[in-house]
């Protein structure tokens, strides 16, 4: 089983959407069967072999065994992923595109570059994984905490200037064999926790 997959397929997306079937996915992070989930969810054994049915389809659940009880073959199945991200391509005719903001202080093509690093990405890993290759990505998360917008913006200056300059240092237009890669970094304010008072304003 995968960490965290990425659905790609509109149909793919539209399954894992349905409330009774997401529930079905987060419940055979461990395997199961029709009859054990209708156990666990107070659904029909027959409304749940449906819904089975659909997502393994659509590859988001697999066989792990099937097992003879009496007269009917009893099938485990398991999720393919721990959790799922829908790509941007599952709605491609309506996917954000960055290009159409070049406001780097805009919360909208902040989501536009979001949306294409998970296509991109989600691209990169199916191909990785069916090449049963390690796919090179390297991710930051952090969180500061700003005195004053003053600090904000003299920090987001500065680490523009610091980016723009290891860029001009390792980038090599002309290297043989060389490989592009995206980087993309990310400011915006934290959410805040439900149990968190903060007195300051944002």
């Amino acid at each position: 089983m995968l960490d965290v997959a990425v659905i790609e397929d509109a149909l793919a997306a539209e399954a894992s959407l349905d409330p009774i079937r997401a529930r079905l996915l987060a419940a055979l992070a461990e395997p199961g069967s029709a009859t054990t989930l209708a156990a666990r969810t107070g659904l029909t054994r027959q409304k749940v072999n449906y819904h089975l049915r659909t997502l393994e389809q659509h590859g988001l659940v697999e066989l792990v065994e099937e097992r003879r009880r009496g007269n009917f073959t009893e099938r485990v199945l398991r999720a393919t992923a721990g959790s799922y991200v829908i790509s941007p391509n599952a709605l491609a005719d309506v996917a954000p595109d960055p290009d159409r903001a070049r406001d780097q202080t805009s919360a909208r093509r902040m989501l536009a570059l979001a949306a294409r690093l998970i296509r991109e990405v989600g691209e990169l890993l199916g191909g990785a994984t069916v090449a049963r290759k390690r796919l090179a990505t390297f991710a930051v998360d952090s969180e500061i905490r700003f005195a004053t917008a003053a600090d904000r913006a003299a920090f987001a200056a500065e680490l523009s200037d610091a980016v723009t300059a290891l860029v001009g240092k390792y980038h090599d237009q002309a290297a043989a064999g060389g490989r592009p890669h995206r980087l993309m970094i990310a400011l915006h304010p934290s959410l805040k926790s439900p149990n968190a008072t903060n007195s300051s304003a944002p």
